[in-house]
């Protein structure tokens, strides 16, 4: 069974941090938006999703991380994703969207 999502916004001098923990997997994502949208109407330019504290993501919670991208960026805000965990980190890689949701180019 999979552990539900957790979210936890912050916001200080135009950055909003997210803290996600548990498993952002398909039927489990819920509130993820909400918390981008929530970070997004506190006029933040940034958005950092600080994923240290997940523990698996699916293709379903890979979608849901491009959405809040896409939303972020449809705002006029820069969204990235920091401490990805092993296994988003792999998939990430694997799919080509390291360097678009982490800005940073993975090690090899």
């Amino acid at each position: 069974m999979s552990a539900a999502l957790s979210c936890a916004l912050s916001t200080t001098d135009g950055l909003a941090t997210v803290a996600l923990s548990g498993d952002l997997v398909y039927g489990r994502d819920d509130g993820l938006l909400g918390v981008v949208d929530q970070a997004l109407a506190t006029r933040a330019a940034v958005v950092v999703l600080d994923c240290a504290g997940l523990t698996h993501c699916d293709s379903h919670g890979l979608s849901t991380l491009l959405a809040a991208h896409h939303r972020a960026s449809a705002a006029g805000a820069t969204l990235t994703v920091r401490n990805p965990p092993a296994v988003l980190d792999r998939l990430l890689r694997r799919t080509n969207t390291h360097l678009h949701l982490t800005g940073d180019t993975p090690a090899r």
